[in-house]
């Protein structure tokens, strides 16, 4: 919203625009001849009023002070348009409309009926309604239109005040006066913030709905007068709405319809700005993507309140109670949204994780779907919680609350668990070698025996149960035709938490496709590693290596490969194992030589110091008694 109004007053001579203004800053009207312009005035915030800063610019409209004029009108935010008769109103639609077009000016203009005090009408309103309807109509850049007397002090404050909400609450983003209809974008705006209101998802906003609802919008409760006085309107401007059930989203669009028709168009901004929309009916920047500090070698995960929320999510939208959300429960969930996150169409959301039989997500693969988001793109999550509506246990918190970072993570060789409950692993082994089989059988699919080469990488995320009943979630990564340039990056190797080299054990050349992948990427082994033996089930052949995998893992001091097939109930105990490994990476490096144990060793050195001691004593006692 504007914090300074720049007012650019303009219209005939002797159409009383000085005097307007010398009645605004005298507040008592100035019978003598004033000056034919006054200088330009500032005027500070003043309380009950927007907190903007007002200046007032007085224009002359004679030949010789054109240029003046034009500088003038270029610089301001809106222009008051003064008249007083027949011929300068003539003149509002031959020459000052066509004028500021021309200009190619794009700032509202609030015309103003001065000299009220000489009309004499009984009915100014009407007559000025009917007067004005006409020029309104053909110019679209009209914001509003008053009757003003700077002699009887009619209407002074308030003119200026519809200028200053001109800028500050502008009616062109919000209604179409030609169509008579709230424009598109307007539309759009009320109907997400309709949405996050309806909590339950019933398509009513209940009592308590509509309660919350003038909380949150208005910082003041909504009195039961007022809400019947609500139900009433909207009733009768939407007969087929049931208002027993509350305020449809028809009845709540008609309601902030007429708002605008009846120039109260700051009650839509009101709303609009509650609900961190821009003038431009965009949401804003700093609520779509608050500051985020990620420290180097930290990551993101999902805070309590955020799985809360995002099971919350799930939940309502599963109107069916099937435990999955079908095409139509996930387009309603996303509607106050651009749609599915790019990451998600691009990796064919939602084949990245579970699914139940009918093909719909479930809630541990929705769960677990947000983590590996938050996890390679906090900045997705964050937005998506401002669009779909996340509130933080205190009014204040952003979405950021939903967040939280784990601690960095340095030395990997160093024993111990580290703090991350999302991990991520590559899956790195030769063509055919079974990497998308592995994927799919994390995922709980069928075995597919056709053969798919896989050209963009592809993820799979699921969550794996530790020792002790500890949930993590694992994120498998198959890099496809981009390997070279994923292995190259140091970045993505330090968000890497493991690498599982996968072999198919039934073809001879497949491991020494690993050998020489380590050769020609030495950085790999700053990793922590399982080595998989995969096709188990089949026979077992010797491998076209300088060493067998067995010798080649023992050479580097390193746990042999596991042996397993997808086919093999036993399959998830990799999984837990990769996990485990990624959760506690020290485990996966080669192994040192241990020193051998002394203990005992110092244990006896000591026993005989102390024995040896305690007989000297005893004779240094003996010998001096004696």
């Amino acid at each position: 919203m504007a914090t300074a109004v720049r007012i650019c007053i303009c219209g005939d001579e002797g159409t009383g625009k000085s005097s307007l203004i010398a009645a605004l800053v005298k507040d008592t009207f100035v019978s003598n001849k004033i000056q034919s312009v006054l200088p330009q005035i500032t005027i500070p915030p003043t309380p009950g009023h927007e907190n903007v800063t007002t200046t007032v610019v007085d224009t002359s409209a004679r030949p010789q002070d054109r240029t003046t004029l034009r500088k003038e009108i270029r610089k301001c935010n809106v222009i008051m348009l003064v008249y007083s008769d027949h011929y300068s109103y003539e003149r509002v639609a031959l020459f000052w409309m066509p004028y500021f077009r021309s200009l190619g000016v794009n700032v509202p203009v609030v015309l103003c009926a001065n000299k009220a005090d000489l009309t004499g009408d009984g009915n100014a309103a009407q007559v000025l309604e009917e007067e004005m309807l006409p020029v309104m109509g053909e110019f679209r850049e009209i914001d509003s239109c008053i009757r003003t007397s700077a002699k009887e002090g009619r209407n002074v404050i308030e003119v200026f005040w519809l200028c200053q909400k001109a800028v500050t609450h502008p009616i062109a983003p919000l209604y179409d006066h030609k169509e008579n209809q709230l424009k598109p974008a307007c539309v759009d705006a009320l109907r997400r913030v309709f949405y996050l209101c309806d909590k339950d998802q019933d398509g009513y906003l209940n009592d308590k709905e509509m309660h919350d609802f003038q909380a949150k919008s208005f910082d003041k409760p909504l009195l039961p007068e007022e809400l019947e006085n609500i139900k009433a309107v909207v009733s009768k401007a939407v007969p087929t709405c049931n208002i027993s059930k509350g305020l449809d989203l028809q009845g709540f669009l008609q309601l902030n319809k007429l708002y605008a028709e009846k120039g109260r168009h700051e009650t839509i901004w009101i709303i609009l700005r509650k609900h961190h929309y821009t003038d431009s009916l965009s949401l804003e920047d700093g609520f779509l993507q608050p500051k985020l500090e990620v420290p180097e070698y930290a990551s993101t995960e999902l805070s309590p309140a955020g799985y809360r929320f995002f099971m919350d999510l799930f939940l309502i939208f599963d109107k069916d109670n099937d435990g999955g959300l079908n095409d139509q429960e996930l387009a309603a969930l996303f509607a106050p949204t651009p749609g599915l996150p790019p990451s998600w169409v691009e990796t064919s959301f939602p084949s990245s994780t579970v699914r139940n039989e009918a093909g719909h997500i479930t809630l541990q693969g929705w769960l677990a779907q947000w983590s590996m988001t938050t996890f390679l793109e906090p900045k997705t999550t964050l937005e998506y919680l401002a669009y779909l509506g996340f509130e933080g246990p205190n009014a204040r918190d952003s979405t950021t609350a939903a967040l939280k970072i784990t601690k960095p993570r340095k030395r990997r060789r160093r024993p111990g668990r580290v703090d991350r409950n999302v991990v991520l692993c590559y899956v790195l082994g030769s063509s055919a070698s079974g990497k998308s089989t592995l994927l799919n059988a994390f995922l709980n699919r069928p075995f597919d025996a056709l053969y798919h080469p896989t050209i963009k990488p592809r993820r799979a995320v699921n969550s794996v149960e530790l020792g002790g009943g500890k949930q993590c979630y694992l994120i498998l990564e198959e890099l496809g035709e981009l390997e070279p340039a994923i292995l190259e990056n140091q970045a993505k190797l330090d968000a890497c938490d493991l690498i599982c080299y996968a072999y198919d054990s039934s073809d001879p050349d497949s491991f020494s496709h690993i050998v020489e992948l380590r050769k020609r990427y030495p950085q790999l082994d700053e990793l922590p590693a399982i080595y998989t033996a995969l096709k188990a089930d089949c026979d077992k052949t010797t491998q076209r290596s300088e060493l067998q995998p067995d010798a080649y893992t023992a050479a580097l001091n390193m746990s042999a490969p596991l042996h397993v097939s997808v086919t093999w109930h036993s399959i998830s105990e990799l999984f837990v194992a990769l996990a485990e490994a990624a959760t506690n990476p020290s485990t996966a490096f080669p192994k040192t030589e241990e020193a051998p144990d002394r203990t005992s060793l110092y244990m006896a050195l000591g026993a005989t110091t102390c024995a040896a001691l305690a007989a000297f004593m005893i004779w240094r006692r003996s010998t001096s008694s004696m």
